[in-house]
């Protein structure tokens, strides 16, 4: 099963790399991209270094966020993230940035990434029309457009277009008692300009017209969850639901255009409810890739929302996710940090490598493996340099020297792995 991107010779060149990378033979990548069950995100303008495979069969990929805030516009820091998430081996990274001169930011961003790039385009559409107008809520359609053409003749790999928000999906969403309404940016953006207007989402009602844009540039499209949920009290609800069935419909439309798809997902899940968020998503969007943002398993984490994150993310990968979206220490606080940033990427790669050893996926335990037999050996630098973040294993490892020799302070003399090294042979 094939279509006209997977007969593209530069983009079966692509696959080439990441079946290499995966381990896996060329032609059942492209089968899997055929049946729109994996997408390699990269814009046909872009040369990129760091080519990699979201779905089906694949390695759990992570992706980071950046971008300047109204009240954080410092590009020097933003692109110091970008060289945090090469460091630290994520997969991809998406520019948010709402200040400053947007347009600046993002090409200085996909000049210093190496790694696939996503937007949100409505957000750069909105600070336009903002700028010029006063308000984003006169906005018109061919504002939407022209920030979608901007962004892809710039290179943009992927975009996460909130186009499940229909009038359809809106009514649900009206009708329902949800504790804390609605939590995305792009959504609230959207809602908002429907609700003013009176008119359809652009993003909607104009698809076609943005498949155009994403087949003539080779983007992937990252459907947004503009609906969902932001607290664990509204998971799996009929706003939420009422979306993702819409973005199922908008899947299929894109598949037989012949553009690559993932679906996004939420949010605020608690344990016993992401099991069935990933197989809802599968069985409505047949089998597309899902990006989820953590998801997180309780609301009380602020300040630690990496770890309530990097729990839901990992068994959100185990039960079929494809893509995770890192959370750091300053959700829902404040605009990241550096800091905040290695942290919250430790997190997610820590997540999304634990679900690839419970799925049994080929090699994933290997990494393990080396780690453990330099414990076994003691072997202080190999057991550094197989560390997620050798950085920081290093710096803990030399701030706190033990008096005996090979071993750390945490048991010194008594060290376990020691005594039985010593006692087995010695009986030898």
């Amino acid at each position: 099963m094939y279509n006209e991107l997977t007969q593209d010779k530069d983009f079966r060149a692509l696959a080439a790399r990441v079946a290499k990378i995966e381990g896996k033979p060329l032609e059942t990548l492209l089968e899997s991209v055929a049946r729109g069950h994996s997408v390699i995100p990269v814009n046909k303008n872009r040369k990129i270094a760091a080519v990699c495979g979201i779905g089906a069969g694949l390695s759990t990929k992570i992706n980071v966020n950046l971008g300047t805030s109204p009240d954080k516009i410092n590009l020097t820091t933003e692109l110091k993230k970008i060289d945090l998430a090469v460091e630290l081996k994520a997969d991809a990274v998406m520019d948010l940035s709402l200040g400053g001169d947007l347009r600046k930011i993002r090409r200085a961003i996909i000049k210093e990434s190496p790694l696939p790039l996503g937007t949100v385009p409505v957000y750069e559409a909105a600070m336009r029309v903002q700028k010029k107008r006063g308000s984003f809520l006169k906005m018109e359609t061919n504002d939407l457009f022209e920030v979608l053409e901007d962004q892809a003749a710039d290179g943009v790999d992927f975009f996460t277009i909130h186009c499940g928000i229909n009038r359809r999906s809106l009514d649900v969403f009206l009708k329902s008692r949800r504790v804390l309404d609605i939590v995305s940016r792009g959504g609230a953006i959207l809602v908002n300009w429907m609700k003013k207007t009176g008119k359809e989402n652009p993003f909607f009602e104009h698809f076609d017209r943005v498949l155009d844009i994403a087949r003539r540039f080779r983007i992937t499209l990252s459907l947004g969850d503009g609906m969902r949920p932001g607290c664990i009290a509204d998971a799996t609800d009929a706003s939420q639901i009422a979306e993702l069935k819409e973005l199922g419909l908008l899947a299929q439309r894109a598949r037989k255009a012949g553009v690559q798809v993932l679906i996004e997902g939420p949010g605020h899940v608690p344990l016993d409810q992401i099991r069935k968020n990933m197989e809802l998503e599968k069985k409505i969007c047949n089998g597309a890739p899902f990006y989820v943002l953590g998801p997180l398993v309780t609301d009380v984490g602020a300040g630690y929302d990496h770890i309530t994150g990097a729990i839901g993310g990992a068994l959100a990968a185990y039960y079929g996710a494809d893509f995770l979206c890192y959370l750091t220490p300053a959700e829902h606080v404040r605009h990241p940090s550096l800091e905040d940033t290695r942290q919250g990427i430790v997190a997610s790669k820590i997540a999304a490598h634990a679900a690839d050893i419970a799925k049994g996926l080929k090699g994933a335990s290997d990494w393990d493996r080396r780690i453990s037999e330099a414990r076994k050996n003691r072997d202080w630098d190999k057991q550094i340099r197989c560390a997620i973040d050798p950085k920081r294993a290093r710096k803990y490892k030399a701030s706190s020297r033990p008096k005996a020799k090979g071993v750390c302070t945490m048991c010194g003399e008594f060290c376990s792995i020691k005594l039985i090294d010593t006692c087995l042979t010695k009986k030898a």
